[in-house]
C-alpha cells in the first residue's frame, strides 16, 4: 500500500551517497575493509565505551554477545515480552531459556521488582530493552545484576544516542547491542553493533562474527595462512555498509534533535485529546524518539488504526507480547501471566515518526485523530 504518511522514512543526504560511492569505486574492500575499524572506533567514542564490534544485524550482535559470555544450555536469561522477538529468541540460539519478566508503565522497560522475582539459581543474565528511544530503569537493573552476579546486556536497538543525564545507554551494562536497521536512529540498511569496556569480550565477538578466524590481517588481501581457533559464524558487516554508517554517524545529533522537535509538536497537538496518552519521559532521561507511541483505550485501538489507515496514515502495534506468539505458546509451551505487558500491549499505537516529518503531515495526523474521537463521542 502506498501510504500518505508512512511509519518511517530514512534520513539521508549527499554525504551518504558520496561515502557509499567512494567505497564502491575502490573496486575492492566491499565485504571487509578499513571502514569497519573506522566505524567501530567512532561508535565507541560516541557511546562512551572502549570497544565496539559491528555485525550484519542487531540480532547477530546479541547472539554473539551471549556466546561471548558463555551463556549455554541450562542457563536462564531474563528478558521482557514487550519487545521485538529477537530479544527473547537470542537465548534460544545458544540453548538457554528466556524467562519473561513484566514491564513498568513509565518507560515500558523491565520492572526491577518483577525481575527480582524471576531470578533463580539458573539465572545468568538480564537483557533489558530501552523501548522506542527512551532509557529504561537501567540503574536499578544494574544494581540487581550486580547484587546477584548476573551479566547485564542492554538491548538498546531502538535507542542510539539516548541518555540518562550525560551517560548514554549502552554504557550501564557489561555490554550493549544497538541496531542500524532501516527504521532506526541511524542506519546502514541493516546492521548492528555490540559495545563493551571488556577487551576479552570484544576479542571473543570478533572471532564469533568471522568463522572463528583470528583477525591478525585482512583475509582477502593476504597470502598468509590465518588460523581458526573456535567455532564462528558469518556475522560480518560489509565495508560498504560501514561507509554509510560513518556518514550517518556524523549527523546523528542533528537527526535526534529533528526527531525530538517533531515529537514535541505531536505531543502539544494531542495533549487536549483526553482519550490519548502521549509518551512520558522521566525528567533525567533524554528520549531520542525512534518511535512515537501513544496509548488509547483497548476497545477503540483497532478502530483507530483502521480509521487512520483509511486516511493514508500508517500505524503499527509495537509490540505484541512475545509470550503470546504461536511459537512460544504452542511450540515451547510457555505459560506466563504478565499483566502490565498485556495491558500496555493492548493499548499502544505507534504513529509515524521520522526526522523529515513535516508540520503539514503532523497537523494532518493530529486532525484525523481528533476527528476520530469526536466521532466516537
Amino acid at each position: 500500500m502506498k501510504w500518505k504518511i508512512p511509519l518511517f522514512k530514512i534520513y539521508w543526504d549527499n554525504d551518504d551517497v558520496k561515502s557509499v560511492t567512494g567505497a564502491i569505486k575502490k573496486g575492492m574492500y566491499w565485504a571487509v575493509g578499513p571502514n569497519i575499524e573506522k566505524f567501530e572506533k567512532r561508535i565507541a567514542e560516541y557511546i562512551g565505551t572502549r570497544y565496539a564490534v559491528v555485525f550484519n544485524s542487531g540480532t547477530s550482535a546479541l547472539h554473539a554477545a551471549l556466546l561471548a559470555y558463555g551463556i549455554q544450555r541450562g542457563d536462564e536469561v531474563i528478558v521482557p515480552s514487550f519487545t521485538f522477538i529477537a530479544t527473547a529468541n537470542a537465548p534460544l540460539f545458544v540453548g538457554a531459556k528466556p524467562v519473561f519478566a513484566d514491564i513498568e508503565e513509565r518507560t515500558f522497560g523491565l520492572d526491577p521488582e518483577d525481575v527480582k522475582e524471576k531470578i533463580t539459581r539458573k539465572s545468568r543474565a538480564i537483557i533489558p530493552v530501552h523501548y522506542g528511544g527512551c532509557p529504561c530503569l537501567i540503574r536499578e537493573l544494574k544494581e540487581i545484576a550486580e547484587d546477584h552476579h548476573l551479566i547485564l546486556i542492554e538491548d538498546a536497538a531502538e535507542s542510539f544516542g539516548a541518555r540518562i543525564h550525560d551517560k548514554k545507554v549502552g554504557t550501564f551494562g557489561d555490554s550493549a547491542m544497538l541496531s542500524f536497521c532501516q527504521n532506526k536512529i541511524i542506519t546502514t540498511g541493516d546492521g548492528g553493533v555490540t559495545v563493551t569496556n571488556s577487551k576479552e569480550t570484544c576479542e571473543k565477538m570478533k572471532l564469533i562474527r568471522s568463522h572463528g578466524r583470528l583477525e591478525t590481517q585482512d583475509y582477502f588481501s593476504s597470502t598468509e595462512y590465518i588460523d581458526y581457533v573456535t567455532l564462528g559464524y558469518n556475522f560480518r558487516m560489509p565495508n560498504i555498509m560501514a561507509a554509510l554508517g560513518i556518514s550517518q554517524l556524523r549527523k546523528v545529533d542533528k537527526i535526534i534533535e529533528m526527531r525530538r522537535k517533531n515529537a514535541k509538536y505531536m505531543t502539544e497537538g494531542l495533549k487536549q485529546v483526553k482519550e490519548i496518552a502521549t509518551p512520558s519521559t522521566p525528567k533525567d532521561c533524554h528520549h531520542v524518539y525512534q518511535m512515537y507511541t501513544i496509548r488509547v483505550d483497548a476497545n477503540s485501538r483497532d478502530d483507530l488504526m483502521k480509521y487512520l489507515a483509511n486516511n493514508g496514515i500508517m500505524t503499527k502495534v509495537y509490540f505484541s507480547p512475545v509470550h503470546l506468539t504461536d511459537f512460544y505458546r504452542n511450540e515451547l509451551k510457555y505459560e506466563y501471566k504478565l499483566p502490565v505487558t498485556e495491558e500496555v500491549s493492548s493499548r499502544v499505537v505507534t504513529l509515524p515518526m521520522f526526522p523529515t516529518l513535516t508540520m503539514e503531515e503532523m497537523e494532518y495526523m493530529i486532525k484525523k485523530m481528533k476527528g476520530f474521537y469526536e466521532m466516537m463521542r
